[in-house]
């Protein structure tokens, strides 16, 4: 049995950790869908409706769909996955509706308490079928296709913009993974290249760089990555690099004692005295010897990226507005935990909960499969 047989043995003991990548996979499964699954798949799920603001889970509304004048593009199938597909109508509420001629007459929804609004719209004639139109079969009697009458249901209620949670919540999972995903690679590509150099060369080449290291460990993290995010401004590129510039002197701490305890054993002897460059004794013989603290690390600070996120989010130094983030939907709706419309800013923070849980569970798997110790002893 291989070492890699044997890891995944062990951390399939663990029913909790494996649960939990479970749920990680068909999380990052939903985020790579994204808009070809979302209920509203408008770019940045960003199709508001005002008069249907702070509506709970499970609310349905009839809703007038007038084909807008401006032309839209319709896009591919991957495009419309990665950057969603622009709505071809525009969305009005009513409770009541008849079609006369080339006119519909609908009592406009306006609000719970108020009395719905008699109104007259004008229906568009009937235009070139577009491919990939939504094809919703309630149509106006008078045959063109520039109005339709559907039913719509919010599963997650609406944000105070009227737009549809469940959307903006799929939509927020992609940011949350991607900014996870990008911020890791950033940490253990220069946290590994940093920690192997310092505690492969030893002398003032380590003792500078663990200067530097023991400098940037003594700042909070929050303030380092928000310090970052001032210098390189606001938006998702730069989280992803300020997230990122905040999380290598762990991985670089943990490589250099790692390195420093592996550097004088009898294999890596064997490798400097058959003439191997210092390059090639690191990245062949030494760094793979430690991908088990390596991944482990990885995991743990995959779940501290999405909370550091969350929080720049809530703070307004993550993704603008429109784009949906996690926190960014807790700072819009916080205000409301105290009133009636509480699940705004708890369905956002429970997503945040239970994705940064599932990787710290998996973090304890990892821990626990690669610890040489527990697997000299359980065989």
């Amino acid at each position: 049995m291989t070492n890699d047989q044997r890891t995944w043995k062990i951390f399939k003991r663990n029913k909790i950790a494996v649960a939990a990548l479970v749920f990680i996979i068909i999380t990052i499964v939903i985020a790579i869908l994204g808009y070809l699954i979302m209920p509203d798949s408008t770019p940045m799920a960003n199709n508001m409706t005002i008069q249907l603001s702070l509506k709970k889970p499970g609310s349905e509304f009839m809703m007038l769909r007038l084909r807008k004048t401006e032309p839209v593009d319709t896009v591919n199938v991957f495009t419309k996955m990665l950057f969603g597909q622009p709505s071809f109508y525009r969305d009005i509420p009513v409770t009541g509706y008849r079609f006369v001629k080339d006119s519909v007459y609908v009592d406009e929804y306006i609000g719970g308490e108020d009395k719905p609004e008699k109104k007259v719209y004008q229906i568009p004639g009937p235009p070139r079928p577009l491919k990939g139109e939504p094809l919703n079969i309630a149509t106006p009697p008078s045959g063109g296709r520039g109005a339709i009458i559907i039913h719509k249901t919010f599963w997650l209620g609406t944000d105070i913009y009227g737009r549809d949670m469940l959307s903006r919540l799929i939509l927020g999972s992609r940011i949350s993974l991607a900014v996870g995903l990008m911020s890791v690679i950033i940490s253990m590509l220069l946290g590994v290249t940093i920690g192997a150099v310092a505690g492969y060369f030893g002398g003032w080449v380590d003792g500078a760089l663990s200067w530097l290291m023991n400098i940037l460990w003594s700042l909070p993290a929050l303030l380092l990555v928000i310090a970052i995010s001032f210098a390189l401004g606001k938006g998702l590129w730069q989280i992803f690099i300020a997230v990122g510039l905040s999380m290598w002197v762990e991985v670089a701490r943990l490589v250099r004692g790692q390195v420093l305890s592996l550097k004088q054993v009898e294999f890596v002897e064997a490798a400097r005295s058959l003439g191997f460059n210092n390059t090639r004794i690191i990245t062949r013989h030494i760094l793979p010897n430690i991908i088990g603290p390596i991944l482990v690390l990885a995991s743990s600070n995959f779940a501290s990226a999405i909370l550091l996120e969350a929080g720049l989010s809530f703070l307004g130094f993550g993704a603008q507005p429109p784009m949906p983030t996690w926190g960014g939907m807790i700072k819009e709706h916080y205000g409301y935990i105290v009133m009636d419309s509480a699940f705004l800013a708890i369905m956002p923070g429970l997503a945040i909960m239970l994705l940064v849980y599932a990787f710290n569970l998996v973090t304890v798997g990892l821990r626990d499969a690669f610890d040489i110790k527990s697997q000299s002893t359980r065989f």
